[in-house]
C-alpha cells in the first residue's frame, strides 16, 4: 500500500510537470523555475529504497512541486489569480512569488527536520528549531545567489525568472519569507507529526 501511494504521488507529480511545459510563458523561465521540483524528484527516487520520508512530507514535497510548475508555467509576476488578488487588495504587484519562498521555507524545513530527527543528529531536541531554521536560510541564501547568477549571464531574459517587478527589496523580502515558511511549520506542524517520525527508523546509517 506504501508503494501504491507513492506511485500515486509520482503520477501526479509527471501530470504537473507535463502541464506546465504546455505552452508556458517562456520556455527559458519555466525550465529555470521548474528545475528545482526536476532535481529534488530525481534526488528522492534515487534514494527511495535507503530513506523513506512519512508520507506527510512527500505530500507537501508534492504541493511545493506544483507552485513551481504554476511558476515556471505563468512566470512568477504574471499567475492570473495573483493578478485578481492584486486588484482586490489593491497592490502594487504580483506577490505569488511570496507564496514560493514561503513554500521554500515551510517544505525543506519538514525534509530537515525529519532528517535531523530519524538520524538522531542532534542529542538536545531543543537545537533542533534553531538548526533547521538557519538550513532553511541557507538554501533560500543560496537561490538568490543562483538568481543573482543568471541575471548575471542572461541580462534581460532572466526578468521573468528573478520577478522583482521593480520592487527594490524583492531579495531580502524573499529570504524573510523562506524564514518565515520555516518557523511556521514548527508551529503549526505540531508534536503529533514529530512523534509518528521519530518511530520511523532509517533504512541507512
Amino acid at each position: 500500500m506504501k508503494n501504491k501511494f507513492h506511485l500515486i504521488l509520482v503520477f501526479f507529480f509527471l501530470i504537473g510537470l507535463i502541464i506546465s511545459a504546455i505552452e508556458p510563458k517562456d520556455y527559458f523561465t519555466w525550465l529555470m523555475e521548474v528545475f528545482p521540483a526536476i532535481i529534488g524528484f530525481l534526488v528522492l527516487v534515487c534514494s527511495y529504497t535507503r530513506f523513506k520520508f512519512s508520507k506527510l512530507t512527500y505530500v507537501f514535497i508534492l504541493i511545493h512541486c506544483y507552485i513551481l510548475f504554476v511558476g515556471g508555467h505563468y512566470t512568477y509576476a504574471e499567475v492570473p489569480l495573483f493578478d485578481t488578488i492584486k486588484d482586490w487588495l489593491h497592490q502594487d504587484r504580483n506577490n505569488y512569488d511570496k507564496v514560493g519562498h514561503f513554500a521554500q521555507g515551510f517544505v525543506p524545513a519538514m525534509i530537515t527536520k525529519e532528517i535531523l530527527i530519524r538520524k538522531h543528529v542532534l542529542r538536545n531536541k531543543a537545537w533542533l528549531p534553531v538548526f533547521t531554521v538557519s538550513i532553511c536560510m541557507a538554501i533560500s541564501v543560496l537561490y538568490e545567489f543562483l538568481e543573482w547568477g543568471v541575471a548575471i549571464c542572461t541580462g534581460e531574459s532572466a526578468d521573468a525568472f528573478l520577478g522583482t517587478q521593480g520592487y527594490v527589496w524583492d531579495t531580502q523580502s524573499d529570504m524573510l519569507y523562506a524564514a518565515i515558511g520555516a518557523i511556521c511549520m514548527f508551529l503549526f506542524v505540531r508534536k503529533k507529526y514529530r512523534h509518528k517520525i521519530e518511530k520511523s527508523q532509517p533504512v541507512f546509517s
